[in-house]
């Protein structure tokens, strides 16, 4: 039994992650602490045994939590970290703030973060991803973001300390992300709207949005996203090498590849998370039998398989 700290927040123990996520599989964390405030996470990370693994979460957008769980604290950031605010070209956003509310609230004040609108999840996912669409990614127009250290201090990093790269980027082990900063073009509200409107409608065509998906499975092996012009080229898109390997529509148990955007990884309905993640790792050795490719996952997966 671990002896964790006094917290004014919620701790759970034993707790199934599976309804914390849009794939909703997976087995239980050890423990889930949901913190109060900032000031309850620096306490807590503070107080906690250094030898006591911590992963934060966020709303489980972009994850597959493995069948047996997980040994470790899961940190998943409520309400007292979902603030917006808006001064002039900069946007302050708490890290569980949902990417859609916080491109929307910045339009209203003509603040042009639209590329959010259609992205999955919260914004300490999109920092901790580099989260991107049409040409345009967090790293373009981040300038802070607000950690607590395993340690318990509270630290800004910079772009750089953050090293970002397509889909990845690097904070220090045992950091939660807490806020983010981020500065940005202006423009007429109304049009930013509209934009984020033709945006809504053209991912609701191309992609299986009604379906349980954890957004993209694979990277792009292009190394970038898709830009959204007419222009844009496909060969190296991990759709492209996916359909071409024969494997949309292909299922496992539960788990298919979408017949409606082939690198998007659905559960049917009562997929395991084994399902899913054997389902990918068939879909990257046909696609590296096929074209040489080898495909890397964009969804996080995390935790023990579910052992007899």
């Amino acid at each position: 039994m671990i002896n964790l700290p006094e917290v004014r927040g919620r701790l759970s123990q034993t707790r199934p992650l599976n309804d914390l996520t849009w794939l909703r599989v997976g087995g239980p964390a050890d423990y889930l602490f949901q913190p109060a405030d900032t000031e309850d996470l620096q306490a807590f990370l503070r107080d906690l045994p250094a030898d006591v693994p911590v992963f934060p979460m966020g709303v489980g957008s972009n994850l597959i939590v493995r069948d047996g769980g997980l040994r470790a604290v899961v940190i998943r950031l409520g309400r007292g970290f979902n603030s917006i605010s808006v001064q002039d070209d900069t946007v302050t956003a708490g890290a569980a703030a949902l990417d859609a509310h916080v491109a929307r609230k910045a339009a209203d004040a003509g603040v042009d973060l639209t590329f959010l609108r259609t992205i999955p999840g919260s914004i300490g996912g999109a920092v901790r991803m580099n989260a991107g669409c049409y040409g345009s990614y967090t790293a373009d127009v981040l300038q802070k973001a607000t950690i607590v250290t395993r340690q318990g201090d509270l630290i800004d990093l910079t772009p750089e300390d953050l090293n970002f790269r397509y889909r990845q980027s690097e904070l220090p082990d045992g950091a939660v992300l807490v806020s983010a900063t981020f500065q940005a073009p202006t423009g007429d509200p109304a049009e930013l709207h509209a934009r984020m409107e033709a945006q809504l409608r053209k991912r609701d065509e191309t992609q299986p949005t009604k379906d349980r998906s954890a957004g993209s499975t694979f990277r792009n092996p292009a190394g970038f996203s898709s830009t959204g012009r007419e222009d844009d080229v496909h060969d190296l898109k991990a759709w492209k090498v996916i359909e071409d390997a024969g494997m949309r529509g292909a299922t496992l148990g539960g788990a298919q590849m979408s017949l409606k955007h082939s690198n998007f990884l659905i559960n049917t309905g009562d997929a395991t998370a084994a399902d899913l993640e054997g389902l990918g790792e068939e879909v990257r050795k046909k696609v590296y039998e096929t074209s040489g490719i080898t495909l890397e996952w964009e969804i996080m997966r995390i935790g023990d398989p579910l052992t007899d």
